[in-house]
């Protein structure tokens, strides 16, 4: 099953009006791409004997853009190992969706001739895509230019103005290749994968890029957040470098605080939506999880458990909220390594999902891109209740549900408004459901078992929730 959107590039207008059918409260379209990460887990996306599990399920979760690393971390380099490079391409394609290859790192990065050296491999490296995939192909992919340069530790802790040198220059090499099989387009090309979960100022890079590229050299500009960097686990059992900051909760506390955050996906979103304006300019959110480490201890289970589907689920309402244009996980498989998967990816490196990953594969097969969207305004009455109504191209109503707090919730669907108390198919995933998602009738109600994730429909008989 492809549940792939098919829309082109080109996003609607910031304040798209509704149809005729969705004008009585306030209709929207939803413009949210889902994307992934796909890094560290590549050999079980690219090679395993299950990658075409990993695919599958990457198209129940409408995956349109999974973006990949060339140069950096432990990737397939495409110089020494082209067949490897090839078929982690290959798996992206597989998944209906279209690759970001984002060009990180060299170091040290003010040498000129470590730029220069740079600069030749990826004129190369796109010349070999152009050479091995196509023209009419690559015209589609996206371009990325860096990650994280204001963290140290991943980034290499650039200046602004040591970054905005090095963007100019892979721009005008992508794009001198990349625009003649354009057609008049634009090539996709943007910046700066800021990391704003510990970095202050970090909306100063987004601000600043906007002003200094023109839109013929910027299509996107991205930007992360996860909740905290902090371990969810007592700080005394784990190594972490906590540089000045504060000792992080945990337990119940360190949940509720990293639950509180997801609203920030909204308002950040928002906040770069008004600094792009009325410019041509997509709004990516490159990286979101909810803890930022691959230990299982560190990270408490808060990415991929009950309480990781709720966060994800939650930032996911927000992002489409604040008028987000993408959402990349991190990540889509996990890292297999010292006999155990890693604590980021939705899925093992054979295509076994987590609670995580089944909360998203239900949210994704119900609130599509270019789907009518509204937010019910449930005042007082459902403290802690995230929701989106969403109607298809086909008519057929849905609604998410989220409960962010750990008490038990009880939502009547009439107060949804939009008809969805006449819909009667449920699906859920919440503390009571033991990790899966379990069908009933919702005759008008929503029960949640604390944090947890529902979808509402009028008809959810082909949803793939398992």
């Amino acid at each position: 099953m492809n549940v792939t959107s098919n829309i082109p590039f080109e996003r609607p207008a910031r304040e798209a009006g509704p149809s005729a059918r969705g004008s009585e409260i306030g209709w929207r379209r939803n413009r949210l791409r889902y994307g992934f990460n796909e890094i560290d887990g590549w050999p079980g996306f690219a090679f395993s004997e299950n990658r075409h599990v990993i695919q599958h399920r990457l198209r129940l979760m409408n995956t349109e853009i999974v973006r990949l690393f060339v140069f950096d971390k432990p990737v397939p380099d495409p110089f020494k190992d082209w067949r490897s490079f090839a078929a982690v391409i290959e798996g992206v394609l597989a998944s209906g969706a279209k690759p970001m290859i984002t060009f990180a790192k060299f170091m040290p990065y003010y040498e000129p001739r470590q730029l220069a050296r740079f600069i030749a491999r990826t004129r190369e490296l796109v010349w070999c895509c152009l050479e091995e995939w196509g023209g009419d192909e690559v015209k589609d992919w996206y371009w990325c230019v860096w990650n994280e340069p204001n963290n140290p530790d991943v980034g290499g802790n650039l200046s602004y103005a040591d970054y905005l040198h090095i963007y100019n220059q892979v721009a005008d090499t992508v794009v001198e290749l990349v625009a003649p099989h354009m057609a008049g387009g634009r090539v996709k090309i943007g910046g700066p994968s800021i990391d704003g979960t510990q970095r202050a100022y970090w909306l100063d890079w987004i601000a600043r890029l906007l002003s200094d590229v023109g839109d013929d050299r910027l299509a996107f500009v991205n930007w992360h957040m996860y909740a905290d960097w902090r371990p969810a686990a007592a700080h005394a059992t784990v190594d972490v470098k906590l540089v000045d900051d504060p000792v992080s909760p945990d337990g119940p506390v360190f949940e509720a605080l990293s639950m509180a955050q997801t609203t920030q996906y909204e308002a950040r979103a928002r906040s770069v939506g008004r600094l792009i304006g009325d410019r041509d300019i997509l709004n990516f959110c490159g990286e979101l999880n909810t803890v930022a480490h691959h230990d299982h201890h560190f990270t408490g289970g808060l990415n991929r458990n009950v309480v990781g589907a709720t966060y994800y689920a939650s930032a996911l309402l927000n992002l489409m909220r604040g008028g987000a244009d993408l959402e990349m996980r991190w990540t889509a498989t996990s890292k297999h390594w010292f006999g155990r998967d890693d604590a980021y990816g939705l899925m093992d490196k054979d295509g076994v999902p987590t609670p995580a990953a089944l909360a998203k594969q239900i949210v994704a097969q119900h609130v599509r891109r270019g789907d009518e969207i509204t937010f019910p305004d449930l005042g007082d009455r459902n403290p802690g209740i995230d929701s989106v109504v969403a109607r298809d191209v086909s008519g057929r109503l849905s609604a998410v549900l989220v409960n962010t707090q750990p008490q038990a919730r009880t939502v009547d669907l009439a107060s949804l408004g939009s008809g969805i108390e006449h819909c009667d198919d449920l699906l859920r995933l919440d503390g009571g459901t033991g990790g899966a998602v379990v069908r009933a009738a919702a005759a008008g109600v929503v029960r949640f078992d604390g944090y947890g994730v529902a979808v509402v429909s009028e008809d959810a008989s082909t949803t793939v929730a398992d």
